[in-house]
């Protein structure tokens, strides 16, 4: 997902030189490509995310487009009170952008688990909150990001995250979501890299012949309010999948407009319980130890469809 990301910057840094990134002394292997072919238009801030919000709201007042990188909380929690005050309040043309979003650092412990950032962002006003699933979802995502107005979030997994959609997106419109997979008896929600193992649990249930509709939502705020009026209409569940606590984040914004719908639906949240991690341990060991990996999506997926087919044999 990293290497999409600086492709896509790339590409639209030679559009318009008035693009800067601005990086928390980090990434550079992944951003060389960029900081050697736009020297100008890239600068190191330092390990001092406060100062390299307040310099990227600054630099946005001069006409520029201004993007921060980081890793996990770095980008977000550390500096929330410059991203409310020098950024959103102002409409500030800055894209914060966190590579490592859920438990990518999980070895690193809980400072570098990315687990409520979302909720976060998602919260505050005029904050648009971008959550691709895959490499070819954050190449269609930069370009619209670069082109939406005001403080933008952009979570990033790590490197090396397989492509799940079959061909490239060659447009996408903010917030459309995709479908990659459809179903009939339920349907699995998903937002960010976690992508991976809710397609996953969709083909381990295909096996055992439950037919699981997968949509990826690559934005969060604004959310398709139209898909999942459709969603909710056709189905009877939907799990929501994410690598992120299960209070204000994609399960919550999935929640507010079923809430609103009137839909004889439920939504069942997957992700990080209501606590911090005091588990080490790689991003695949964290997932399925908070229950959030392709097996327990599954599982939950299962019970739920065999629940309704008993509620349907006894009516």
């Amino acid at each position: 997902m990293r290497d999409a990301f600086v492709r896509a910057l790339m590409r639209a840094a030679k559009e318009d030189s008035r693009l800067t990134l601005i990086t928390g002394d980090l990434g550079f292997g992944v951003l060389r490509p960029f900081w050697e072919t736009y020297p100008k238009q890239f600068v190191n801030a330092g390990i001092a995310e406060q100062g390299m919000t307040g310099l990227a709201a600054g630099l946005s007042r001069t006409g520029r487009t201004v993007l921060t990188y980081s890793i996990g909380n770095f980008p977000t929690l550390r500096c929330v009170e410059q991203i409310r005050n020098d950024c959103a309040y102002h409409g500030a043309d800055v894209k914060i952008v966190c590579v490592g979003g859920g438990f990518v650092y999980g070895s690193l412990g809980m400072s570098h688990h990315a687990t409520e950032d979302m909720a976060v962002m998602r919260a505050l006003p005029g904050v648009t909150v971008f959550t691709p699933g895959d490499p070819a979802e954050v190449e269609a995502v930069v370009p619209v990001m670069l082109r939406t107005e005001g403080t933008c979030y952009l979570r990033l997994g790590r490197g090396g995250e397989p492509v799940v959609h079959p061909e490239p997106i060659t447009s996408w419109k903010l917030p459309e979501a995709f479908t990659l997979r459809r179903g009939s008896d339920i349907a699995l929600l998903s937002a960010g890299g976690i992508l991976t193992q809710t397609m996953a649990a969709a083909e381990a249930l295909a096996a055992e012949g439950i037919s699981a509709e997968v949509v990826s939502f690559p934005s969060i705020k604004p959310i398709d309010e139209k898909k999942l009026a459709e969603l909710s209409g056709r189905f009877r569940h939907l799990i929501t999948v994410e690598e992120h606590t299960v209070v204000g984040g994609f399960g919550s914004a999935v929640c507010e407009v079923v809430a609103g719908l009137g839909a004889p639906c439920r939504v069942h949240r997957v992700g990080m319980p209501d606590v911090y991690s005091s588990v080490v341990g790689n991003q695949q060991y964290l997932r399925a130890h908070y229950g959030m990996d392709a097996a327990a999506v599954a599982a939950l997926a299962r019970q739920l469809v065999r629940e309704e087919e008993e509620t349907t044999c006894r009516s």
